[in-house]
């Protein structure tokens, strides 16, 4: 079998299965399985595949289209730019969170601080957003936390390949509950905000797979909002920032979590969609 014939195959069997972008898929695993790079597929379509190359190909090709995101079989996404290492036990980061890293950023361009910025991304999953920041903001101190000790495993690993580790401070935390009596100039989340009355709704990938913890968050999917906007508060200075990741059609009622907070703003989206709120903390 030929390596087009292969792609080919994959291909067919993506369509069957409904898996989305089905040639991108096929032409990713065959680029994980070989080590190579999108062009060596396209120069090289004749090149025979050996039998162990073909059976590791039918092999990764079968868990995808099971369901199995193409993320946690090549084992990396990247994120602002940033190879992360992604495993089950943290949410596959997504382009649309770089907005979350976006706002924060212009954010602190125009806010007052007596000394470095200091930040706590509540959350951090594999670390995505407090390593871009970190990565983006030298001076900045940045702390990151998260529930799972599983989860805060692969940020530090992620923080250690990047070369971070000493930028970024991880913590194991119930939200913000482990910082208790500590400001921060920012506080940072891409909560879980897909409600469990949306389950059905939500890609195949997404439910059997991800972490539930970081996607569902109570029947509405505001409960970690509702946690997290008070916390927020507290651990902020005077002035300083929430910014956090919304789920579809949540503005209104996130907005009306945020009465007594000033300079509300929403940022959507390529597709139009509002994606991330931010709001100050009264001086």
């Amino acid at each position: 079998m030929t390596l087009k014939q292969a792609i080919d195959a994959a291909f067919d069997l993506f369509l069957r299965e409904d898996v989305p972008s089905p040639r991108l898929n096929a032409e990713l695993l065959m680029m994980f399985v070989l080590g190579c790079e999108r062009a060596y597929l396209f120069a090289h379509p004749e090149r025979p595949l050996s039998v162990d190359e073909k059976a590791r190909y039918q092999e990764v090709t079968g868990e995808r289209a099971r369901g199995c995101p193409t993320q946690y079989i090549t084992g990396h996404q990247e994120f602002w730019g940033l190879d992360l290492i992604v495993s089950p036990a943290v949410l596959i980061p997504r382009p649309e969170t770089e907005h979350v890293v976006e706002a924060v950023l212009e954010l602190a361009k125009t806010h007052e601080a007596s000394g470095p910025l200091r930040l706590v991304d509540v959350g951090t999953g594999s670390g995505c957003i407090a390593l871009a920041l970190a990565n983006e903001m030298p001076r900045a101190e940045v702390h990151a936390c998260d529930v799972s000790e599983e989860a805060l495993t692969i940020a530090r690993i992620n923080a250690a390949r990047l070369q971070l580790e000493g930028r970024v401070n991880f913590r194991q935390s119930d939200l913000i509950s482990a910082y208790a009596g500590e400001q921060f100039d920012f506080v940072v989340s891409n909560p879980p905000y897909v409600g469990e009355s949306e389950a059905d709704k939500v890609q195949k990938q997404v439910r059997d797979f991800e972490p539930r913890i970081a996607v569902f968050s109570g029947w509405e999917g505001m409960d970690i909002y509702r946690k997290l906007v008070p916390q927020a508060r507290e651990a902020l200075k005077p002035g300083g920032w929430l910014v956090m990741e919304i789920g579809f059609s949540t503005e209104e009622r996130i907005k009306a979590l945020l009465g007594g907070w000033t300079g509300l703003q929403t940022t959507a989206d390529l597709q139009g969609i509002p994606r991330v709120v931010a709001a100050r903390k009264a001086v």
